[in-house]
Order: C-alpha cells, then structure tokens, then sequence
C-alpha cells in the first residue's frame, strides 16, 4: 500500500505535520485533500497509488493528535505511512543547515537528501539503530518500568547499538548495563521503524541465566519478573515491545504464534 520511491507528480494528497503532531483530515484520517503542492512541500510516496507530500506547519492546533495518537487510532497497515511522515519531518526540521560548513542547505527532488551547495555535503535522514529484547526464564518474563513511562506500565528493555558493536552485543550489553542480568541464547524476531524521533527498533529474545535482577537506577528505576498469569500494565499494541511479549505469551501457552506483521 505505502510505495516509497518519490513521486515526480506535483500535486495530490498531505500529510500536515507540526511539532511531532499531525493535522487531522476533513475525512477524520492523516490525509488532506488533493491539492497542488507548493515548493515548500517535500514529497513523500504513494499510498494506494496517490501521491502523498508532507507540508511542515509551524505550530500546531491544540486538536492535533500526536504521532503516538494516531498510531492507537488507526489500522496498523498505516504504521509505514505514519513512521514515514514523521521521521522524514524531523529530519527536515533538524538538517535545515549543513553539519560541515554551516551553509542552508536545500532538498532534492529525486532522493530523501539535503544538498549544499557551497561545499557538496549532502544529508540523508537519519536512522538510528536500537535493539530492544525481551529477557525470559522458562514462561517467566523480565520487565522494567523506566522514569518516563506511566505509573504502572512495564516494558521490554532496550538501548541504541554503539559505534563498532554488532545488534547481539548490543543485546548483552544493555540488559547487564540495565538490569545486572546476563543473557545466553539469543534469538532475533523482527525490526520495527520506531518514528519517535527516527530509531530502527531490531527485536530480539533472550534467555536469562539467572533471576537476580541489578537496576541502574537511572535508565531503569523498577524491574521485575512476571509470569505470564500475573502481568502488569504492557506497552501500547502497536510497538514491537507489545508483539514480543504476545509472541512469547502465544509460545508458552501453546497457541498459534501472532502474525508477523506490525503491531
């Protein structure tokens, strides 16, 4: 549904974007109405064969609803469309300028890519990798609660991948970093784009080798060991954390495994 080469058509569908928010259509969705689209505009894809631009507003209306909220309002098939309006608009508004010499720089038409012209430097979006796994030991599953989080709500633990460290590492060394627990077996799953502002979300399960459990208490201010009979409050369906947790539900029960699409 979502095709991500550009389009060369200069008119037809927006998506408005203003501080991480997104303005509604008159038919309740992301999309405006076909239009002309003004130089300003960076175009975006197709979806379902329409070209799609995205338009970045200054301010947004207090009726805005926010990446996450549309994310909870709609079918999860317009997770691709959502991650790529968003991440492309950050990436806008944080290369206006070239990072070598300081000059404005100016899109292009044929490339997500920020040209400048007095030195050649040329800027693409963003895209920062990050592992997040779920910790087990036989049925049970570690999770922690993070400082930014809502009271209550635990979740799977993840970190972004150093310079020079492989995605496995990276799983190791962020669980003993977190929670003080060391991992065996490791076992990759799926990747979600994660547009807040512009992770690449590598999902992973690992096997605890033991239950003692080490926060660090700045990352991480509670954690713990649930069974899948007694769980707290999980993050929202559509993340990649929600779709580890299920999956591992679905196995320990013995039920058929989630679909593989995102969630």
């Amino acid at each position: 549904m979502l095709r991500r080469e550009l389009p060369l058509e200069r008119a037809g569908r927006v998506i408005r974007i203003a501080e991480g928010r997104i303005a509604p259509g008159p038919e309740g969705l992301l999309l405006q109405p076909a239009q002309p689209w003004s130089a300003a505009m960076q175009p975006l894809c197709y979806w379902h064969d329409e070209p799609v631009a995205l338009a970045l507003d200054t301010c947004a209306e207090t009726h805005w609803p926010s990446g996450r909220d549309w994310l909870a309002r709609l079918p999860e098939s317009y997770f691709p469309l959502i991650s790529t309006a968003l991440q492309v608009a950050a990436w806008l508004n944080d290369h206006r300028f070239c990072g070598r010499c300081g000059t404005a720089a100016a899109p292009l038409d044929a490339e997500f890519a920020m040209h400048c012209q007095q030195c050649g430097h040329r800027n693409y979006p963003r895209i920062s990798p990050c592992i997040i796994t779920l910790v087990t030991h036989g049925d049970a599953m570690l999770l922690a609660h993070s400082p930014r989080f809502p009271p209550g709500r635990f979740s799977t633990l993840a970190g972004f991948i150093e310079p020079g460290e492989s995605a496995e590492e990276a799983v190791h060394r962020e669980v003993f970093e977190e929670v003080g627990v060391t991992v065996g077996r490791v076992r990759y799953f799926r990747s979600q784009a994660w547009p807040f502002p512009h992770a690449l979300m590598l999902g992973f399960f690992a096997e605890a080798a033991s239950r003692r459990i080490r926060i660090d208490g700045v990352e991480i201010d509670d954690a713990a060991w649930f069974m899948p009979s007694r769980l707290p409050q999980l993050p929202p369906p559509y993340s990649i954390s929600r779709a580890l947790i299920e999956t591992h539900l679905a196995e320990v029960s013995g039920q058929p495994r989630p679909s593989a699409a995102t969630t």
